[in-house]
This record gives structure tokens, C-alpha cells and sequence, in this order.
């Protein structure tokens, strides 16, 4: 029986050669402490707290009247003491298992090129997803390209390629959050999406800077080296904008941007691993955020006055002078935003500086509503059928019913989110009575009803056999 439990305790160590370890007071990596001594209960500690551990004791033990070396050389006469179970104590949890990084050959690349689909094709898949925003998929399929020619650049020359972080301006629910969802999808790399209006500066009450960083490192499974060249999205960025007309400490704003600034330009930086916050008792580990791609997206609220005052800023009185009301109903007005319009919003210029590629997203309009209702590869309508195929019953939405929807969900202002919110409410009554009677075939949506001022039509499944 102990031969083969020796046997699979060496079994378990050659399968964890690839697995970070780490002390289990100080918590730091064995690259970081150096070799880890092995205690009872599989506990790891590192030398230097070690040491440290039997100087405490010696010196209490030296106050007290007694030598550490007499007490380990008459231990034999105290039998009071005895050896204790440390795996008991709190301290020595389970830390959360980080896989090591690979040892490379320099001539090694860590992105295979031949994997990674042209730009042309990035945004053909994307279409498959996104309906309308040409610019913005063009823009984003083009620096994800570039970026990961970048990772994987081995000639050793003096030309470095320099990131390429993106800013995407666009208002709410025009797709930029399903934009950078869907791509990390499609290129099957570990993304991670923050929240900026939780960032605070060193964590006073939110997240700290450093938590977007762990968030990339439990999307990629603990992988360390598989995160280093994955997607960061922080969303809500406007929120960062500095605060105006205030004398106090703006820790959730330009020092948070401050703070964004080291991860985004590409350094090393200390993670915690399987929390959002640095403790004492949380394990850290080294990223290294050179080869991470930054997108960051806001929805910018009131810049169109910013870009409309300085528009007009130009010519305001003379012959060629332009109306005051001339970009009021322009709706391409947003396309024409520029780094001049973010640090006059309250951007820093240390922080757009590192977001080299900025594009905006478009509202959505009437038709591209209609278009979203039907034409994705998910489209909601698609799955409202396929919910009640399962039911055996077919749905049908007529040309005019689909209108009515997108005029709806235009009113609401909140983008291609209303088209499911409306969706919800007109299908609720629908997707609760068919189950009650087996001999309704098909059910099709009428304008009437979207507008309330009729019922959906109804066909049993004779009728629809006799009309077929």
C-alpha cells in the first residue's frame, strides 16, 4: 500500500510540473520566492518565511528564558509537546492553480498567423452577427489583424510595431458591448469585459485597476501565458471623464485613468488570482500586459454639443457663415468627433494618446431595427420560432408587424435592447396560452396587434394542412 501511494504522489507531482506553486504565508510564485520547502499536508512554504518564522520564535523563546537549540536537544523531556496539524488552519487554504508559461524558442511564435482569419474575413463573420456598422467592423477587424501580427512579429529589426488600442464612441444599444463579444467568439481568444464606473483608484471602495486583469486571467482558465494575449473591453469609459468644478480627490475618475495608463501602454503588473482585490492572503501573479489588446467603449452622453460648438466655431458671422441649427438634425454628426471633442468631455490626453484607433458607432435607425429583428445569425425572432417549434407550432411575423416593433423600439431610445423588451411583452400572452390547446398549428403576428388594436391570427392544424 505505500509503494502505491508513493507512486502516485510522483504521478501527481510530474502532472503538476506545469502548474504555478505558491507559499502558503506570503503567497508569492515559486518564480517570484524561489524553491518552495514542502511541508506535512502538502503545505509549500518559501524560504525566506521560513527563516523568518523560527526567528520570531527564537526571539520569544529568548525572552522567555529559553534557547531554541536546547529545546529541539531536550525535546524528548517535554512530552507535553506535541507536532500539530497545520492544514487546519485558515491560512493554508488551496490557492487556485495558475498554469506556468511555456518555455519558447525564440524562433517560435506564440499566435499561429495561419489560424487567424484576414480582415475581410473578420468582418464577413461579423456581419453574420452585427447588422449595420460598416465603418466600426471594418475598423476593429482591421486592428485585431494588426494586433496579432504584432504577437506574433520574431524578426529582430529595429521596427517595433506599436499597439493598436481601440475606442469605440457610440450610444447605448447600438452594439458596441456585442461587437467585441461576438469577435472574441470568433477568434476563440479569452476576453474579459470591466465595468469602468466600478474602478476606483488602489480599490477605496470598488475594484481596484489591477482587477481587469484577473477577470482576463479566470476567462483563460488560470492560463497565464493564454491571457497575456487576450482582450481586455472596458465598458462605460466615459464614466472615467474628469469631474468639473470639484476640490476634492477624484479617485473614480482622472486618477483612475491615470492608473489605466501603465496597463494599457504594456508593463508588468501584480494580479490577483481567483479575487478582484490584493489581500494578504490572495496569491499574486505577474502579468505582463505588452501583448494584451485594450478596447474600450463609452456612449459619451451631450458630446454632440461639444462637437456642434466647435463646429460652428469656424464661421459665425458673414456672408458664409453657417446656421447655428445646421448639425441639429445631422446624423452623421457623431462621426465627426475628434481627440480635441474627448479632452474637452474630460478625457486626459496621457490616456487617449494610448487609444490610437477611435471609431463611433451609429444610431440605429427604423430599417436597421427591422433588419436586427430578422437578419442575425441569433436573431430574436429566429429564436421565439424556435422556442415554439418545440411545441410543434409555427410563427409568423407579417412585413408591417415588424415595423411597428422597430417604430416602438425607436420611441424608447435604448437601441436594439427595446426590440427584446417589446418582443417580451407582445409574445408573453402567446407563449402561455399555445401550450393549453394541441390544435393550433401556426400563429401569426399582425400589425393589429402590435398596435392593440387586434388579435394575432390563429390557424389549427387542420386548416394550415388545407391551406398548404
Amino acid at each position: 500500500m505505500s509503494e502505491e501511494k508513493e507512486n502516485k504522489e510522483k504521478e501527481n507531482k510530474e502532472d503538476r510540473k506545469d502548474v504555478e506553486r505558491f507559499c502558503a504565508l506570503c503567497r508569492r510564485s515559486e518564480s517570484q520566492a524561489g524553491k518552495l520547502i514542502e511541508m506535512p499536508n502538502h503545505i509549500l512554504v518559501c524560504s525566506s518565511c521560513m527563516q523568518k518564522g523560527f526567528d520570531t520564535v527564537n526571539r520569544q523563546m529568548e525572552s522567555e528564558g529559553f534557547h531554541l537549540q536546547d529545546l529541539f536537544r531536550n525535546l524528548e523531556n517535554f512530552p507535553g509537546i506535541q507536532l500539530f496539524d497545520l492544514g487546519g488552519f485558515s491560512p493554508f487554504a488551496k490557492a487556485p492553480e495558475v498554469k506556468k508559461k511555456p518555455e519558447k524558442d525564440a524562433e517560435t511564435s506564440v499566435v499561429d498567423m495561419k489560424k487567424v482569419p484576414a480582415p475581410h474575413k473578420i468582418k464577413q463573420m461579423l456581419d453574420e452577427y452585427v447588422i449595420g456598422q460598416e465603418r466600426a467592423k471594418k475598423a476593429i477587424s482591421v486592428a485585431v489583424y494588426n494586433h496579432y501580427k504584432r504577437v506574433s512579429d520574431q524578426l529582430e529589426d529595429d521596427i517595433e510595431i506599436e499597439k493598436s488600442n481601440m475606442l469605440m464612441i457610440g450610444p447605448t444599444g447600438s452594439g458596441k458591448t456585442y461587437l467585441v463579444r461576438t469577435l472574441s467568439r470568433l477568434l476563440d481568444v479569452p476576453l474579459a469585459i470591466a465595468d469602468a464606473t466600478s474602478l476606483t483608484e488602489a480599490g477605496y471602495i470598488g475594484d481596484d485597476i489591477e482587477s481587469v486583469c484577473s477577470k482576463l486571467l479566470a476567462a483563460a482558465d488560470n492560463d497565464l501565458d493564454r491571457a497575456e494575449h487576450g482582450i481586455i473591453f472596458i465598458d462605460e469609459i466615459d464614466k472615467l471623464a474628469k469631474k468639473k468644478n470639484t476640490n476634492q480627490r477624484d479617485v473614480s475618475g482622472e486618477a483612475v485613468q491615470q492608473g489605466l495608463l501603465k496597463l494599457l501602454e504594456g508593463s508588468e503588473v501584480e494580479v490577483p488570482v481567483g479575487a478582484t482585490s490584493k489581500n494578504a492572503m490572495t496569491p499574486l501573479v505577474t502579468m505582463n500586459t505588452r501583448n494584451i489588446l485594450f478596447i474600450c467603449g463609452g456612449a459619451f452622453p451631450d458630446i454632440e454639443i461639444i462637437i456642434k460648438e466647435r463646429l460652428n466655431r469656424q464661421a459665425s458671422i458673414g456672408f458664409y457663415a453657417d446656421l447655428k441649427d445646421k448639425y441639429d438634425h445631422d446624423p452623421h454628426l457623431m462621426e465627426k468627433v475628434s481627440v480635441e471633442d474627448l479632452r474637452k468631455f474630460g478625457m486626459i490626453p496621457e490616456f487617449l494618446g494610448r487609444l490610437p484607433v477611435i471609431f463611433t458607432l451609429s444610431g440605429l435607425d427604423e430599417d436597421m431595427l427591422t433588419r436586427i429583428l430578422v437578419e442575425p445569425r441569433n436573431a430574436i425572432i429566429k429564436q421565439y420560432k424556435k422556442l415554439l417549434a418545440m411545441d410543434e407550432v409555427k410563427l409568423e411575423f407579417e412585413e408591417d408587424a415588424l415595423r411597428a416593433i422597430a417604430k416602438k423600439a425607436l420611441e424608447k431610445e435604448t437601441g436594439a435592447r427595446a426590440l427584446r423588451a417589446l418582443l417580451e411583452d407582445y409574445m408573453l400572452d402567446i407563449m402561455f396560452e399555445i401550450p393549453k390547446d394541441e390544435s393550433i398549428g401556426k400563429v401569426v403576428i399582425t400589425r393589429e396587434y402590435i398596435e392593440g388594436t387586434g388579435v394575432p391570427r390563429i390557424m389549427l392544424r387542420d386548416q394550415q394542412r388545407i391551406s398548404g
